[in-house]
Parts: structure tokens; sequence; C-alpha cells
């Protein structure tokens, strides 16, 4: 079971990234995906999940109305467009896979048992 998380890169405030999560078929299939992050010091918070079937979506309230995320099941990837970036959005993002069966898409690091190595984002204002 990996995870492969990309797309990480410096880019200037206002600009934008597209993130790419590749998993193993059998869990990017039927598993909810999150998006989480931590800036340095910080606790590691969530930014986005989608459930399996994609239809349910849900966004961190700092990231609503910037960052889309989705899924391309037969490409067993989940991505998370950022745009409009700021300094603040500066950190290591990581995917997450829950246990396949579980298809809440859920907020909760706690609930997920799969990560991915993270992927820099860095902001400069």
């Amino acid at each position: 079971v990996q995870l492969q998380a990309s797309g990480g890169g410096a880019v200037q405030a206002g600009g934008s990234l597209r993130l790419s999560c590749a998993a193993s078929g059998r869990i990017m299939s039927s598993s909810p995906v999150g998006w989480f992050r931590q800036a340095p010091g910080k606790e590691r918070m969530f930014v986005a999940t989608i459930s399996g079937n994609g239809y349910f979506i849900f966004y961190g309230d700092s990231v609503k109305g910037r960052f889309t995320i989705s899924r391309d099941n037969a490409a067993n990837t989940v991505y998370l467009q950022m745009n409009s970036l700021k300094p603040e959005d500066t950190a290591v993002y990581y995917c997450a896979a829950r246990f396949p069966g579980n298809v809440v898409a859920s907020r909760e690091i706690s609930d997920y048992s799969y990560w991915g190595q993270g992927t820099l984002v860095t902001v400069s204002s």
C-alpha cells in the first residue's frame, strides 16, 4: 500500500499549483482520500477530502473557494488544485486514504490509515 504525493513547489502569492496523489488501485477506487497540511511548528490540519465515488467533498474553512479536490479513479489519482495561494498556505501537504470499506469522507486525521510522504508548498509574498 503506497501513496505518492507530488506537485509541490515554490510560487508567489496569488499563484496556483496542482498537487497529485497516486495510490494503489484497491485504495484509490474505493476509499475516501484527504489532503492535510502541516506548517513549520504547527499541528497537521485538514485541507480537503473526497469520497470514493467523488460525490461528497469537504474543505477546511481556510481554503474554501480557493482549493478544489477531485479524483480520477481510472488513473488512481486524487488532485488538489490550489489557486490564489497565500503565504499562510506554506506547508508540507500530505495525502491520506481511509481503509477500504470506510466510505465517509472524514475531516479527522485519525480516520486515515494510509499516508503519503508529503510534498512541500512554499508561497512567497
